[in-house]
């Protein structure tokens, strides 16, 4: 009886299996990201904006709003939902590790190091927390590298504004064709990876422990009850979280991605390098209003819906092992 009580407890994240929470946290992202690509368009245009020109060069994009209205007004919907297709199937990788990988690595975690004959899905260990997270991350960073890379090159491209190197590719698989045949094969396809790594490995490392850390706070603080507005005000903090610690690794990332073979940058340190003196510090938060802007509404509609996507996989599964 005292066993079906705690799976009772448990929640869908718990339950799910590894390729459900894959396949949720894959679904949640999609989702999510539909809504936020223009913004990312946004962002990598304004993290390239003045690269190596230092600290006076030419500003054609001010503030997020105003980007996304010059961009629509030279580029229509289509110009703001470049790379849209390259975004979901790199989403399924990212996030589909990032997401649906840090249960399953925190509990084995969990098990190996500290539960001690407790249940180690109760466990909540900031350290390992942090631990999963990264791992997750770095997992889903080298999955989805090649669509980044081609992700990447597709947004900053633009026949009206130039900003940055400029690449075209018809589309996603053209993209990867072009690098597979110029820039090195498999190697040219994860080109930047290390940067990918270090970004996305910083980003996962806070995410998810300030989400479930936020949850447990509201809940046990008595300052709100489990729900839809939990699950938002707790992915707005932990949006917030990320945009801060993630910023100057992205900024290295879409730069490194977006040149053409080594011209700029040998790798992500000589990236910040080159950039803090031709640009100054600050420049590693070039597009952090953006990077706010979009990661707030990615991070609460994807781990928003990853609530309701894991318990429809749980349904199903349930379903297909009666």
């Amino acid at each position: 009886m005292s066993s079906e009580k705690i799976e009772h407890k448990k929640s869908a994240a718990q339950k799910v299996s590894t390729a459900g929470s894959f396949i949720a946290g894959a679904a949640a992202a999609c989702i999510a990201v539909t809504v936020t690509n223009p913004i990312e368009v946004v962002k990598t245009r304004m993290q390239l904006q003045g690269e190596l020109s230092g600290k006076t060069g030419q500003k054609i994009y001010t503030n997020p709003f105003q980007a996304l209205k010059v961009i629509f007004q030279n580029e229509g919907i289509r110009g703001l939902q470049k790379g849209l297709s390259c975004a979901y199937i790199y989403q399924m990788g990212l996030n589909g590790c990032r997401l649906g990988f840090y249960e399953p690595v925190r509990y084995q975690l969990n098990s190996l190091i500290v539960s001690n004959g407790q249940d180690p899905h109760k466990l909540q260990n900031p350290i390992i927390n942090v631990f999963s997270g990264a791992i997750s991350g770095i997992a889903g960073a080298i999955v989805g590298s090649p669509l980044y890379l081609v992700k990447t090159r597709m947004q900053s491209y633009s026949s009206h504004i130039q900003i940055g190197q400029q690449t075209h590719y018809k589309s996603f698989i053209d993209g990867l064709t072009q690098i597979y045949k110029k820039e090195g094969g498999i190697m040219g396809l994860f080109k930047g990876v290390d940067a990918a790594i270090l970004r996305t490995g910083a980003g996962s490392a806070v995410q998810l422990p300030i989400y479930n850390t936020a949850k447990s706070f509201l809940v046990n603080g008595g300052l709100m009850k489990e729900g839809t507005a939990l699950h938002l005000t707790a992915s707005l903090i932990s949006g917030i979280g990320v945009g801060i610690v993630m910023n100057p690794w992205d900024v290295i990332l879409t730069r490194v991605y977006n040149q053409q073979g080594h011209s700029y940058y040998t790798g992500p340190i000589d990236c910040m390098k080159k950039t803090i003196k031709s640009e100054g510090v600050m420049a590693l938060y070039k597009g952090f209003g953006a990077q706010l802007f979009r990661i707030a509404p990615h991070t609460i509609l994807c781990l928003t819906f990853m609530e309701q996507t894991m318990k429809i996989v749980v349904a199903v599964e349930s379903k297909l092992t009666a």
